[in-house]
């Protein structure tokens, strides 16, 4: 992914404003979310790279950079992807394709190395999973813990991640001669990746993983237990770190994004942090006055005084 356009991925222009960014990740990854793709690990690969394009374009900072690191050459516009893939095609680039040190490049060199590694996969951090969960009325209101499933991408259990079959022989990649990364480069200078033949791992098995084909990781589920804040209303975000897709060859997991979404409630409405509920009255009592018991959300009865004359509509104020 490290070497495609991110305007290509989500179909925009360089010049679309962030609504259409937010339009195309949304549409794209609705299409290719794991979720409705069961079994297609080209949806899940398509999803990644969907997720990783939004999250730079996004972001006005990152897409500003994003911006910079393709005017200095790193994109083919005729292709619209990488100009070039491996190590061949990085020594014929003008001057030599020396290599390029992101460390010299502040935050720009930061953005370099979150995109195209340093050639260590280990330092790369895990995809941030986002997901919806719906929680009722009560919960949001008084904060509470709500289990959640989430569907992650795990080490698989049989090859340990190699991507070997039990018994298979691992063998030095061919492409990267077993260092994990591949350079390419164009305009003097080089860049590296994690090679696409060994997935970063410097090794090739004879056989691949009957479970994960060679992936090294399989699709799982992971259950939680949520704590929602007191208070929470639809749209809340709530971050759980370290609990997203795990790093590649070890590296740190991401982050798990839950947005909550609130269920209506049959008594109860909301207005910011005040609740609002309707009491039914008779002619008698709203002429003559009366009490009235008024349930509250914590499950409690507090005795309320109408006053003589109440008119319907009329606003009583419990604090």
């Amino acid at each position: 992914m490290a070497n495609t356009d991110y305007y290509h991925v989500l179909g925009i222009s360089e010049s679309a404003k962030a609504e259409e960014i937010k339009k195309a990740y949304r549409r794209l990854a609705k299409q290719y979310h794991p979720d409705a793709n069961p079994n297609n690990p080209q949806a899940a690969e398509r999803f990644k790279q969907i997720s990783e394009a939004h999250a730079v374009l996004s972001d006005p900072e990152k897409r500003k950079k994003y911006d910079m690191m393709r005017k200095l050459g790193a994109f083919d516009p005729r292709t619209r992807t990488g100009a070039g893939s491996s190590a061949d095609w990085a020594r014929s680039a003008p001057g030599g394709g020396e290599s390029f040190d992101f460390g010299d490049m502040g935050g720009l060199g930061d953005l370099f190395s979150s995109i195209f590694g340093r050639g260590k996969r280990e330092d790369r951090r895990g995809e941030t999973i986002e997901t919806t969960l719906t929680v009722d009325f009560r919960t949001a209101v008084l904060g509470g813990k709500v289990p959640i499933t989430v569907p992650i991408t795990d080490t698989c259990a049989t090859c340990g991640g190699n991507g070997a079959a039990p018994g298979a022989t691992l063998t030095t990649c061919a492409e990267c001669k077993g260092r994990g990364s591949i350079s390419f480069g164009q305009g003097g200078f080089a860049v590296n990746r994690p090679c696409p033949a060994c997935r970063g791992r410097g090794k090739i098995p004879s056989v691949k993983c009957p479970e994960c084909a060679g992936a090294g990781q399989v699709r799982a589920e992971r259950k939680l237990m949520l704590t929602v804040p007191a208070g929470s209303d639809n749209g809340t975000k709530i971050r759980l770190k370290g609990q997203g897709e795990p790093g590649p060859a070890g590296g740190a997991p991401g982050d798990l994004l839950v947005t909550l979404q609130v269920e209506p409630d049959r008594f109860f409405t909301r207005h910011g942090l005040d609740l609002e509920c309707e009491i039914p009255l008779n002619l008698a009592q709203a002429m003559l006055g009366t009490q009235v018991r008024v349930r509250t959300v914590e499950g409690k009865k507090i005795l309320l005084k109408i006053a003589p004359g109440t008119q319907p509509g009329r606003r009583l104020r419990i604090k």
